[in-house]
């Protein structure tokens, strides 16, 4: 009797286990992403030749149709360091709601994105908190003034049989 019951507990908690669904967000590491990028020495911002704060419009909401007025999408932000030779300091990256208000700071302190690297982050489908206005604001620098990152939002969502999926473009505010 007590080895069908430790055969029944070990199914039940291979089937919960089964049925969570991984964080979009955490690497092979099992790190947060942008956590795992994170450098604890400071930057000299007088070496800094590039500093930009960019806007990127997110939408954790959309209206679609009529019949169901809105649905709730996914987010992706995506930060591109287009630079074969230089590293991207970033220092912010803060999510905002519809009526402006903080939502949540990503890192702790500074990342450095080298050379042609990408790193991205989830806002999830189910994630409302922004609203169909919400917005990241991105700050960052590099050592020299001739670097052009490329940060975009890509929105993806469903309703019903139809699905759909747009970009939007990183604006600076500076």
């Amino acid at each position: 009797m007590r080895h069908i019951s430790i055969i029944s507990l070990t199914i039940l908690l291979s089937l919960i286990y089964a049925c969570t669904i991984p964080d979009p967000n955490i690497n092979n590491q099992g790190q947060d992403e942008l956590k795992s990028l994170e450098i604890t020495t400071t930057i000299d911002k007088s070496e800094m030749k590039y500093q930009d704060i960019i806007y990127v419009p997110i939408y954790s909401d959309i209206y679609v149709d009529e019949v169901n007025q809105s649905t709730l999408i996914s987010a992706t932000l995506s930060i591109r360091n287009t630079s074969f030779s230089d590293s991207l300091f970033i220092s912010n990256i803060s999510y905002y709601n519809t009526e402006g208000e903080l939502v949540r700071n990503y890192i702790d302190n500074s990342i450095i994105l080298p050379p042609m690297a990408t790193v991205n982050y989830v806002i999830e489908r189910e994630d409302d908190t922004g609203g169909p206005g919400a917005n990241f604001i991105v700050s960052l620098s590099a050592k020299k003034s001739n670097v052009k990152p490329l940060i975009q939002a890509i929105m993806i969502g469903k309703t019903g049989n139809k699905a759909f999926a747009f970009d939007t473009d990183g604006y600076s505010v500076l």
